[in-house]
């Protein structure tokens, strides 16, 4: 049933369900306790989830942990705990920045109450008080060592010249894929990038400076966005550790931004910035109970971004608020000579997305379900049922269900698109990661990625104590992009997710958007065994390089579950309108407990 007073879906006598694609109608154990702190329940499903093939968003949502990681010279503060769970309820002073907005800042600012160094100093604070110590998040991989200067150089400035904007003075925190060219590391969370310096500042970077916002630090991911193996943990990097979710310590983060979705969560900072490939920004949105936003491909210029697949990969904003996530966006978007995919985006860039936020928005709006896309959650559907009542009374209008062949019949849990997308992203990851390392300073330790392949093995030790490499080695032995299978798959992957697929759908339904569950509740992180997450909609947007927006739906058993608004290329504002419309109707947002497990009650 929904607590319609807190938004959390309370569950009695559920049956534990197994991984995404086991045989869904194998017989687990029933419960038997009549109320019990969730534990390991998984070990009897182990075997059948080893002989499933991972689809593409697990393997995009991933990484692990080893005391090794540390590294002083990559400006790690020192090795942190693996293990998960503590046993006790951590006790965490509220701040006064905890859930703050954008304008809030700016309003202190402007007051006088608030200065960008001590919004710095603060955050700082708090990541040593919660994130190095205490509950241990773990989200931060590395605070800038120049931050505190940045912020009184803009201090200075605002005293003397006014703000540039709504950014400006905004301490941002930054996945550890974003290239920085300062005193910070961009590893990818991958000892192997340590010491590496790339060429300049990528353009999210270059724009944040602009607008006027404060670099604070970079967040731990996946190690390699979670490319490197098919049996990964999502949040680990050998660089970063194990970030863990702030609502549920023993908790999945998701990924493979982790850390920006559990600092923003967790408060260290007021937003993030994110990268996706498939899931990597809504995912960790969903499971951390925040806002993301995976814009459309070329919207974000890539330029500096450690990649996977230039075909999908794409930077966004994470947020505690549609609104956050809204003004973030338009100071990440723009076009870049230097990508060519943002050349589409000519005269389709908003410099202000906030102009579309609209508490209406939902008023009129035709929208369709993606029911192929439910079912792997009992819970989760009951939300999403109460989150399409809520958008009804709104004044929305429901096309349920709306059908897209090329998600697969209705027995299948996998896409008809699902290989193609893998052959595709094996292929782009050898030829765009090549070109990175190409461009980095002379110096860097790897110019390859058969030389990362080499690197891994003779530090297997710290870089593997928990999954291996076998998709870094698939991608290696691909040819080049010229190749007929590339060029196939490539096509096919377009034409099932957009001609086909999205584009297709809406202009037959006459929609402004689909609507599908982002993803479950987080699961307990398993660093032996992998991930084992049950479901979710982010690969026909991902694939398809359209747009997909998650806002916070309510909870499962205290965990956040997140409702996806995704649509065709270019249709941000409409998108944002209807998720903003949806989040001021409902304000399901609720900050974490820093609990060390979710607590359960199963009665038989």
């Amino acid at each position: 049933m929904l607590d319609t007073e807190t938004g959390e879906m309370v569950i009695a006598g559920r049956n534990m369900r197994t991984a995404k694609h086991q045989d869904r109608s194998a017989k687990q154990p029933k419960a038997r306790c009549t109320t019990v702190q969730l534990t390991w329940y998984f070990d009897s499903i182990t075997a059948a989830m080893r002989d499933s093939k991972p689809s593409r968003r697990q393997f995009l949502q991933s990484g692990v942990r080893s005391g090794a990681g540390a590294i002083a010279a990559a400006g790690l503060g020192g090795a942190r705990n693996t293990s998960v769970g503590t046993g006790t309820e951590p006790a965490v002073k509220p701040s006064e920045l905890d859930e703050v907005t954008i304008a809030e800042l700016q309003e202190g600012m402007k007051s006088g109450k608030f200065t960008a160094h001590a919004l710095v100093q603060e955050y700082i604070r708090r990541i040593e008080e919660i994130d190095r110590n205490g509950p241990g998040v773990n989200s931060v991989i590395e605070i800038n060592p120049d931050t505190r200067a940045i912020a009184e150089a803009l201090d200075k400035e605002r005293k003397a010249k006014g703000a540039r904007g709504p950014m400006h003075g905004i301490p941002v925190l930054i996945k550890d894929n974003i290239a920085t060219r300062d005193r910070m590391s961009t590893t990818a969370g991958s000892l192997a990038l340590v010491g590496s310096v790339p060429p300049a500042d990528s353009f999210v970077i270059e724009r944040l400076r602009a607008a006027g916002a404060v670099i604070l630090g970079k967040t731990n991911l996946s190690e390699w966005a979670n490319i490197r193996s098919s049996h990964s943990t999502s949040g680990w990097s050998a660089r970063g550790g194990l970030t863990r979710n702030p609502y549920a310590l023993d908790r999945n983060a998701c990924g493979s931004s982790s850390g920006s979705g559990a600092a923003v969560a967790a408060n260290l900072c007021v937003v993030a910035v994110g990268t996706e490939t498939d899931g990597s920004i809504v995912c960790p949105s969903s499971a951390n109970g925040i806002v993301g936003i995976k814009p459309t491909l070329g919207l974000v210029s890539r330029y500096g971004i450690v990649p996977i697949a230039h075909s999908q990969d794409t930077a966004g904003p994470m947020a505690r608020t549609v609104t956050d996530a809204a003004i973030l966006l338009g100071a990440l978007a723009g076009i870049d000579p230097r990508d060519g995919a943002t050349a589409e985006s000519q005269g389709k860039v908003s410099p202000d997305y906030t102009q579309f936020l609209d508490p209406k928005g939902l008023r009129g709006a035709r929208i369709g379900v993606v029911r192929k896309l439910f079912g792997f959650h009992d819970g989760v559907d009951k939300l999403m049922n109460a989150a399409m009542e809520e958008m009804k009374r709104q004044g929305a209008e429901l096309v349920d269900p709306v059908t897209i062949d090329s998600l697969g019949d209705t027995e299948s849990r996998s896409s008809m698109f699902e290989e193609s997308e893998q052959e595709v992203l094996l292929y782009e990851l050898k030829a765009d990661l090549t070109a990175y390392l190409a461009a980095l300073i002379p110096g860097a330790p790897v110019h390859s990625l058969q030389e990362i392949i080499d690197f891994n093995e003779r530090n297997r030790d710290k870089e593997m104590p928990f999954f291996g490499q076998d998709l870094f080695v698939k991608a290696e032995a691909k040819g080049p992009l010229t190749d007929k299978p590339y060029l196939d798959a490539l096509e096919k992957n377009h034409r099932l997710t957009r001609s086909e697929g999205i584009d297709a759908v809406m202009v037959a339904n006459h929609l402004e958007a689909l609507i599908a569950p982002t993803g479950g509740p987080a699961w307990l992180t398993d660093l032996v065994d992998g991930d084992h997450d049950l479901g979710g909609s982010s690969s026909l947007a991902a694939v398809a390089g359209y747009p997909n927006i998650n806002v916070p739906a309510g909870f499962v058993f205290g965990l956040p579950v997140g409702i996806a608004f995704f649509g065709r290329a270019y249709s941000e504002p409409t998108l944002i309108k209807l998720a903003y419309a949806f989040e001021q109707a409902t304000k399901l947002r609720q900050p974490p407990k820093f609990l060390p497990s979710a607590r359960v009650s199963i009665t038989d």
